[in-house]
């Protein structure tokens, strides 16, 4: 088994929903309703446990630091999540198309890793995928809700959806590793997942008025895989780790 391989694909996933997480966690109190509020930070809250999850197995099976040190001690160019979810909330309907898009890739690759030839990693997904559940069964009856809603809300969210595709794209960036990890059963690769992705959110789109953009066309938004970011994570970064860089021994 390939663990330069593994650990890659460990890191990328646990990043991404750290900052996926930190970024769903600011709409608390801010949110439109209640409910979403409520909604917003229990999906955050799932999102930075995900990451746990992820750092935790870098942890205690390829010799990593342990998961505080991972998340909050390295620089930005040692991070690996896609661009997607460095970006700065915009609006209600930014953030709901961001959670369709990128929720929808998350349930779909923790089902494939139930599977996973790495046992520890397999049992973990299994876990998460229970949680993501709840997660894709709120975005997509948002999504379908308001896609046929007024004349406003079914434009400003094709607008987010068009703003953000290339982005979410950039979710299924190859790795180097890729057929190493398929080679080993560690994971079904990104194109494999990026097909999946794409009937889906298809699917789920069909039922409202809104329309997926033709994705040949589509420039894909590639580069955090390799640690080149937009400049919205290290002012994200900075913010989140303000409290552990105080004192990085601390025991809470």
């Amino acid at each position: 088994m390939n663990t330069q391989a593994l650990k890659e694909m460990l890191c990328k996933m646990g990043d991404d929903a750290l900052i996926m997480g930190h970024r769903n966690a600011e709409w608390t109190g801010l949110a439109p309703t209640l409910e979403e509020d409520i909604s917003f930070s229990s999906i955050a809250q799932d999102q930075i446990g995900h990451a746990l999850a992820m750092y935790t197995l870098m942890h205690e099976h390829l010799g990593e630091p342990n998961p505080d040190i991972i998340g909050f001690s390295r620089p930005e160019t040692d991070f690996t999540c896609c661009h997607l979810v460095e970006l700065p909330n915009s609006g209600y309907d930014f953030s709901l198309i961001r959670h369709f898009l990128f929720d929808h890739a998350e349930i779909l690759r923790y089902k494939a890793l139930t599977n996973s030839a790495f046992t520890p990693l397999a049992q973990v997904a299994a876990k998460i995928t229970g949680e993501l559940k709840y997660h894709i069964l709120h975005a997509n009856t948002w999504v379908r809700h308001l896609g046929n809603a007024t004349e406003e809300a079914k434009a400003r969210l094709q607008t987010s959806l068009n703003t953000l595709l290339p982005y979410a794209l950039g979710i299924f960036e190859p790795s180097i590793f890729e057929q190493a990890l398929i080679a080993d059963g560690i994971f079904i690769g990104e194109n494999a997942l990026q097909t999946q992705w794409m009937q889906t959110i298809a699917a789920i789109l069909k039922q409202t008025a809104l329309h997926l953009p033709d994705v040949t066309t589509i420039q894909p938004v590639y580069g955090g895989r390799r640690g080149y970011h937009t400049e919205y994570l290290q002012p994200l970064l900075t913010e989140m780790t303000e409290v552990f860089r105080i004192d990085e021994q601390a025991e809470w």
